[in-house]
């Protein structure tokens, strides 16, 4: 299904707000290589929010906060019906072909069809013996209607409320097709806001770090394409205005910690004593008794890399969950250090992100070359921010309703 929206409204768009996502572009990152310096001079830092991409993307969306809009990280316990109910008899898969990435990927892709998931799925290392004791969050696809979990609006609901003509990418397509849609859509010139995402240079990051050759590489091709669509855009509108920006940056790893293989030491009963999710960055219990708890936050206080997120903490980053929806206790590991084996993967990464969001290395980046706006201090920012570029537009339509509903039409300026 194409995200073009033109039929909304034929009238030409004199004025194009452009905005460009990239995965994973981190602040320091963008400084390092100069990105686009010339061609977007009003840049900075852009705070990110504590989690992965799952939580970062919704917030952009919204412009609300993960406690609000209900979204961070794939798993979570299960409170009745989940759609992994059945899946513990995967166990009796040999584990030598069931550990395989591709076997993964492909079983992923069957399950995704069979429940109907519209949104981003991977079953990624979750433990087939535990995974019916699990929820997937993101059963949705959050770019569409009714996507978010909290049942919040988007900047895409906003403007097809508002008859408000879009270009929007699609994030299940590569990047070459998605570029090349916007490439048609601006030479049409109809779409008075286009959204272009941009996803792979996270996989680059997590796969060769900051200073890969395919990082280098791949930020001189985004350059490149995005000046492409500059130059599309200003050869059928009066004003383009661009924004670049990411949802958070990118740390090397320094070293992996074993802390799945040392709560699963205690003697504890996973799924009678506990519940855990174990993701790169960080750890995530339920207790079901009060030796489980204390003989597990004792494990984690005795973790040298790591520490135990206070109530505040988690309430600062906007991730205190109304009934611990995601965990009891999170135990988040020091920026650089890979929790491995975990949920996610068996292999360490050279680059991981969802540490400290306020770490340098966590940091997004912005950049624009409008002169005269404030940047954005933090990711939930975006959203006000795109609302703003077609205020003047949803005012005119307003006007134009009125108008006609009055039976008369406004005087044309000169």
């Amino acid at each position: 299904m194409s995200n073009d929206q033109p039929k909304m409204d034929t009238r030409a768009c004199r004025t194009l707000s452009l905005f460009v996502f990239i995965d994973a572009l981190g602040w320091e990152l963008a400084k390092e290589y100069a990105f686009l310096d010339d061609l977007l001079p009003n840049r900075g830092p852009l705070g990110t929010i504590f989690g992965y991409s799952s939580t970062c993307e919704p917030t952009i969306l919204t412009g609300a906060m993960p406690r609000d809009h209900g979204h961070f990280a794939f798993f979570t316990r299960a409170r009745g019906k989940t759609p992994f109910r059945y899946y513990w008899l995967f166990r009796f898969i040999p584990r030598f072909v069931t550990r395989r990435g591709r076997v993964r990927s492909f079983m992923s892709k069957c399950l995704k069809r069979i429940h109907g998931i519209t949104g981003y799925f991977q079953i990624y290392n979750m433990p087939f013996e535990h995974l019916h004791r699990f929820d997937y969050t993101e059963k949705h696809d959050m770019f569409e209607p009714g996507g978010i979990n909290g049942q919040l609006p988007t900047i895409f609901d906003y403007l097809a409320e508002r008859q408000i003509p879009i270009h929007r990418s699609d994030w299940r397509k590569s990047e070459q097709e998605n570029l090349a849609s916007a490439q048609n859509a601006l030479n049409n010139g109809q779409a008075r806001f286009a959204y272009v995402y941009l996803a792979s240079l996270d996989a680059d990051l997590h796969n060769e770090g900051k200073s890969g050759d395919s990082v280098r590489k791949k930020l001189e091709w985004y350059e490149h394409e995005v000046r492409g669509l500059f130059n599309t855009a200003i050869a059928r509108y009066d004003d383009v205005r661009l924004f670049v920006y990411s949802d958070h940056g990118m740390t090397e790893t320094i070293s992996t910690v074993p802390l799945m293989d040392r709560i699963d030491s205690l003697g504890l009963k996973f799924g009678e004593d506990y519940l855990a999710v174990y993701d790169s960055t960080m750890a995530r219990f339920w207790f079901e008794n009060a030796n489980a708890r204390a003989t597990i936050t004792a494990a984690l206080e005795q973790e040298t890399h790591g520490h135990i997120l206070s109530h505040d903490e988690l309430a600062h980053w906007g991730c205190d969950f109304a009934d611990n929806e995601y965990g009891e206790t999170f135990f988040l590991l020091d920026p650089g250090r890979l929790l491995c084996p975990s949920f996610m993967g068996e292999k360490p990464l050279v680059g991981m992100h969802g540490y400290d969001p306020d770490h340098e290395d966590s940091i997004a980046a912005f950049m624009t070359n409008v002169p005269d706006i404030t940047i954005p201090k933090r990711l939930d920012d975006i959203y006000t921010l795109m609302k703003s570029e077609i205020e003047s537009d949803v005012e005119e339509i307003s006007t134009s309703a009125v108008s006609q509903a009055h039976g008369f039409n406004p005087p044309e300026t000169t």
